[in-house]
C-alpha cells in the first residue's frame, strides 16, 4: 500500500509569532488582515474564547483584551520564512513532495509500505521540524490524499494524542467516517453539504458507499474522485511539480478612504509593481491588466464598483508595461465623488516567458508603449531582493495611503535590524 502523509504546521501564524516569545505560550493570539481589519488566525486558545475567523477587530477588541487575548498585524516576511524552513526540512527526509499551501505538505512514502513503520516516521517528522524550526506540527497518514486530510484532521482532535494518526486499515477507515459530517471533508463546502443531505447523506461513511456513476452525473467528476479516495483509491498523486497560475492578483483595502485621483494612481502603481515580480517569478506574460477600486458596502455613502481591463497587442512581463496598462485602465473606471476603500491590479491571459506570440494587427497608435527588457526586470528584481528598493516614478511611494499595521512583530528572521536579542 502507497501511503501518503499530510504535514499541517498547528495555527500556524500564532505559531510563528510565539516562536520567538515563549511568553506567549498558552495564552489567546490572534492575527489580523492587512490595516488591522478582521480575524485572519487564531490560536486554539483564542477559538476557545469563541473568537470567530474573520470577524472585525473592532467587534470583539475591548472583551478580548480584557480577558488577556494577545493580538497581532499580520507579519508576512516572518511567516513566508518560516514556512520555507518548514518545508525545507521536509524535503530533505523524502524524494517526492508538495507544498499544498504555506502551512501544509503532502509527502510521497512510497518507501514505507508498512503502516507502522509510517506512524514512527511521522512521529521523527514531527519532532524534527519542531527541535530544527520551532514550529508544532500535526501530521495525518493514508492511502490517499483526502485520507491523510481526514487523519490529520483526527489528529488534531485528539487530545493528549501525539500528533499524528495514521489511518489506513478499512474498519478503522468506516469507524472513522461513520462520525465525520460530509463538511468536514477536504473539498465539500457548506452549499454542496446542503445538496448532498437533500440525497440523505449526512456521514462522510455515507457518501464513501454512493454510487460512484450517480455521483457524477447528479454532481461532479471531482466529487466522484473524493468518492474513491475514501474508498482509499488514489485518484491524486502528490505533484512536486506546482501547475503555473491562472491571475494574479494584488489588492489592498485601505486604512482610509480617498476619493482623490492623485492619492489612487500611485497606490495602483504599487499593486501594479507588485504584481508584475510575481507573474516573473512564475515565469510567466500576461496578455491583460485590469484594475478594480470599489467603496465599502457597509458604508451609508454612495456605491460603486469600478472595474476596466487593458489588453496587450503582445504578451508582457515588463513592470513598465504594466503600470501603463494599470494606470490607463484606472482612469477608464475612476468615477469623481465616491469614496473608495479597496482597490486591486489583476494580471491574466498568461503565456510562459519563453514563448513570444506577435500579432499581425499590433496597433501602433496605443496610448501607451510596451516595454519589454527583461535584464533590466531581472536587475530590478535582484535589487529589491536584496534590500535596494527600486521605485518607478509612478509609485510615488510618500503619497500612498500607509496600511494600519500598529501591533506587527519585529521580522526576526529577514532584517539584521530586527534581530531578536536575549537578556
Amino acid at each position: 500500500m502507497n501511503l501518503l502523509a499530510l504535514v499541517d504546521c498547528d495555527n500556524f501564524y500564532a505559531s510563528c509569532e510565539r516562536l520567538f516569545r515563549p511568553d506567549l505560550r498558552k495564552k489567546p493570539i490572534v492575527v489580523l488582515s492587512n490595516n488591522d481589519g478582521c480575524v485572519i488566525a487564531r490560536s486554539k486558545e483564542a477559538k476557545a474564547m469563541g473568537i470567530k475567523m474573520g470577524v472585525p477587530w473592532f467587534q470583539i477588541k475591548k472583551a478580548y483584551l480584557a480577558n488577556g487575548g494577545q493580538v497581532f498585524s499580520s507579519n508576512f516576511a516572518l511567516y513566508g520564512d518560516l514556512s520555507n524552513r518548514v518545508m525545507h526540512v521536509l524535503e530533505g527526509m523524502v524524494n517526492n513532495i508538495e507544498v499544498y499551501s504555506i502551512d501544509e505538505a503532502f509527502l510521497d512514502l512510497h518507501h514505507i509500505q508498512n503502516s507502522n513503520h509510517a506512524y514512527e516516521f511521522g512521529i521523527h517528522c514531527r519532532n524534527i521540524v519542531d527541535q530544527w524550526v520551532g514550529i508544532p506540527v500535526r501530521i495525518g497518514i493514508g492511502p490517499t490524499k483526502t485520507l491523510a486530510k481526514i487523519a490529520s484532521h483526527v489528529a488534531k482532535k485528539k487530545i493528549g494524542g501525539t500528533g499524528v494518526f495514521c489511518l489506513h486499515e478499512s474498519l478503522q477507515i468506516e469507524h472513522v467516517l461513520k462520525h465525520l459530517p460530509i463538511n468536514e471533508i477536504w473539498g465539500i463546502g457548506r452549499n454542496l453539504s446542503r445538496r448532498l443531505n437533500d440525497l440523505s447523506i449526512y456521514s462522510s461513511y455515507d457518501l464513501m458507499k454512493m454510487d460512484t456513476r450517480l455521483i457524477r452525473s447528479k454532481f461532479s467528476v471531482v466529487l466522484e474522485r473524493t468518492v474513491r479516495e475514501l474508498r482509499g483509491e488514489q485518484c491524486l498523486a502528490v505533484q512536486n511539480d506546482r501547475e503555473p497560475k491562472k491571475q494574479i492578483i494584488v489588492s489592498r483595502s485601505f486604512r482610509e478612504r480617498t476619493g482623490d485621483f492623485n492619492q489612487l494612481k500611485p497606490l495602483i502603481s504599487n499593486f501594479a509593481v507588485r504584481a508584475g515580480e510575481k507573474l516573473r517569478h512564475e515565469g510567466q506574460k500576461c496578455s491583460q491588466v485590469s484594475v478594480l477600486i470599489a467603496t465599502s458596502p457597509f458604508s451609508k455613502q454612495a456605491q460603486y464598483r469600478g472595474f476596466h481591463s487593458i489588453q496587450f497587442s503582445n504578451p508582457v512581463n515588463d513592470t513598465r508595461s504594466i503600470l501603463a496598462g494599470a494606470n490607463q485602465a484606472l482612469q477608464d473606471c475612476f468615477r469623481q465623488g465616491y469614496a473608495y476603500a479597496k482597490a486591486g491590479v489583476l494580471l491574466s491571459q498568461f503565456s510562459h516567458s519563453s514563448v513570444m506570440q506577435r500579432s499581425l494587427f499590433d496597433d501602433l497608435h496605443k496610448s501607451f508603449d510596451q516595454k519589454q527588457n527583461e535584464d533590466l526586470m531581472r536587475c530590478i528584481d535582484s535589487m529589491n531582493a536584496e534590500g535596494l528598493q527600486v521605485y518607478y516614478a509612478s509609485q510615488c511611494p510618500g503619497q500612498a495611503l500607509p496600511m494600519n499595521k500598529k501591533m506587527m512583530s519585529p521580522k526576526y528572521t529577514t532584517s539584521w535590524l530586527e534581530l531578536p536579542t536575549a537578556k
